[in-house]
């Protein structure tokens, strides 16, 4: 399954991850760039979150409120040894039950859970991208 949208039509990537959520953990891969934090960005609004969401780059991970639950965004991208995420408390988030968005996950590989959804985001040029999921 691909789909390719703009900044304009986002909504239909946004709405095909959230129809087709089989997981709470929802890992987003791309290059520098391709959109993951716009498109997770997009997924939070679409779940009720009111505040601006931004990359958790630095601080590793971000809770916000949707309109039911608490949606947790993590960008990994800092991390300088997989162990580091063990370190804060990855296992609990994704055991939680709640919304995990998954920014650079190839780097904690190994303490992803068993079962997860899977969305590659490439860059095709300015205007648009294309989603594939990959599982």
């Amino acid at each position: 399954m691909e789909i390719s949208f703009n900044r304009e039509t986002i909504s239909r990537a946004v709405d095909y991850i959230i129809d087709h959520k089989k997981h709470t953990v929802i890992r987003i891969d791309g290059a520098m760039g391709a959109g993951k934090t716009t498109l997770i960005s997009e997924i939070c609004k679409k779940m009720g979150v009111l505040e601006a969401t931004s990359s958790p780059t630095f601080s590793l991970v971000n809770n916000y409120q949707g309109k039911k639950e608490p949606i947790y965004h993590f960008d990994f991208y800092r991390l300088k040894n997989p162990n580091e995420a063990i370190d804060f408390g990855v296992e609990e988030y994704f055991e939680s039950g709640y919304l995990c968005l998954l920014e650079w996950a190839g780097i904690i590989s190994e303490h992803l859970p068993l079962s997860y959804d899977h969305y590659e985001l490439k860059w095709v040029n300015e205007t648009k991208r294309i989603l594939k999921q990959i599982k």
